[in-house]
């Protein structure tokens, strides 16, 4: 398998796609593609990007191509068995199901107020009223999935799953917007930076030399 992914600083669906390889214990090669440099305009028409329209992660397994981080989250899920992304319970893993899908389609201001950047602090982020329904939305989730499946470990539905990889660059967002957080929440936040693979892709963000202007600017309330 080979999975193509964007620059680790910015990408929050490339982590996402990343997160899930790790989780499925498969073997994969890692390609990294420098987002909206000189040459994105060529680069996401080759054959590798193709079928997503430039868009990352990709993941290629053989002539299978998946090309969305919940559908490859899905598919990897399918070859190495659903219980290592999902939870045996019925019922957490249908609240688990819904938190991800509403992850995935939901939260437009704060994913545009907020663009993840792992390297980059903002002290007195100015965030609107929408993005912070989109937080307080987030953080009740959070507590629900805590507080009803959560006894079996540090994450949302105790051990870490595709909950923990769609919520984890919220977290990045959170951390370099400081998002003020209850104290449950702060140590869920922990728990998910402190996982080696969070650790691992932290300490490539932070290597990267890439510079993209237009997530670096001032936070647009």
């Amino acid at each position: 398998m080979k999975l193509i992914i964007g620059n680790k600083n910015y990408s929050s669906w490339s982590l996402r796609g990343w997160l899930a390889a790790k989780q499925s214990g498969l073997a994969f090669e890692e390609i990294t593609v420098p987002l909206y440099g000189e040459d994105w305009g060529e680069a996401k028409k080759q054959d590798d990007l193709a079928p997503s329209s430039g868009k990352v992660p990709v993941l290629w397994d053989g002539e299978a191509v998946v090309w969305d981080s919940l559908a490859i989250i899905e598919y990897l899920s399918d070859k190495v068995g659903r219980d290592r992304f999902w939870p045996k319970d019925d019922g957490a893993r249908a609240m688990a199901r819904s938190m991800v899908a509403e992850m995935h389609s939901s939260y437009l201001p704060l994913r545009r107020q907020c663009p993840m950047n792992v390297r980059r602090r903002v002290a007195d982020a100015k965030i609107g009223d929408d993005a912070k329904e989109n937080i307080v939305r987030i953080l009740t989730l959070w507590a629900e999935a805590r507080a009803r499946y959560g006894a079996g470990g540090p994450f949302l539905f105790g051990s870490f799953g595709a909950a923990d990889i769609i919520y984890a660059p919220v977290v990045s967002r959170f951390m370099t917007y400081g998002i003020a957080v209850p104290g449950f929440a702060l140590t869920y936040m922990q728990a998910v930076w402190e996982h080696e693979w969070m650790r691992a892709w932290v300490a490539a963000s932070e290597s990267e030399d890439w510079v993209i202007e237009q997530f670096e600017g001032p936070v647009k309330a």
